[in-house]
């Protein structure tokens, strides 16, 4: 039996991933949160096999949460299904030790046959993101300014798209606000841009953030 943990924030994609779950008879689902902070917390606990990762949460983004969760369950996969296809975050999540990525829009046949892949050790990249990962390393392909972020700059950033005050940031990710500031500029910087505004319609843009629904 595969012990599986889901990690969103919307409700209805929670409730659809359960519903699919259950047409699997050896996957089992042990918890669910909407918030990195609560996965961490539940997951110390459950030491599931497995994890269903979304990218963008509210407070600690999924970068973060499965670097940390990791740190913690080094054996437990992580499979990130997400909204986001386009670099870097992809090649990110996957240099850090998520066992697979696909999108949202995957069909349920092939999450199951990608998680049952990551859980025979193999790695499974959905076949967007492989072709965005693939499109990214030709010669002369336009390059996202968030490219040259690092790991830490980049959850940064997806933190400061979602309004965070730099006080409310370094209390999440257990820095000082002065190294905060630091990475706040360092982004500015590397990406071109003068405010958070600028930041969040280039992140926009660029597919670092998706636009809310309306």
């Amino acid at each position: 039996m595969t012990r599986i943990f889901i990690v969103d924030d919307h409700d209805l994609m929670r409730s659809g991933l359960k519903n699919i779950l259950l047409t699997v008879p050896d996957f089992e689902l042990v918890g669910e949160a909407s918030t990195g902070e609560d996965a961490l917390l539940q997951i110390r606990k459950l030491k599931p096999d497995m994890v269903l990762m979304d990218v963008e949460l509210p407070g600690l983004s999924g970068i973060e949460t499965t670097e940390r969760l990791l740190k913690i369950l080094p054996r437990t996969r992580v499979v990130v299904l997400t909204a986001h296809s386009e670099p870097p975050l992809p090649a990110r999540l996957l240099d850090i030790g998520a066992a697979g990525y696909l999108t949202k829009a995957c069909e349920s046949k092939e999450l199951i046959n990608a998680m049952r892949a990551v859980m025979r050790g193999e790695r499974y990249i959905g076949g967007e993101i492989a072709q965005q990962l693939a499109l990214s390393l030709l010669p002369g392909t336009p390059q996202s300014p968030f490219q040259d972020l690092t790991t830490r700059e980049l959850e940064v950033a997806l933190m400061l798209t979602q309004g965070m005050k730099m006080a409310m940031i370094a209390d999440t990710i257990n820095v000082s606000p002065k190294t905060v500031a630091t990475h706040k500029y360092n982004i500015y910087e590397k990406v071109g841009v003068n405010s958070e505004v600028d930041l969040l319609r280039l992140a926009l843009r660029y597919g670092l953030v998706k636009p809310d629904p309306v």
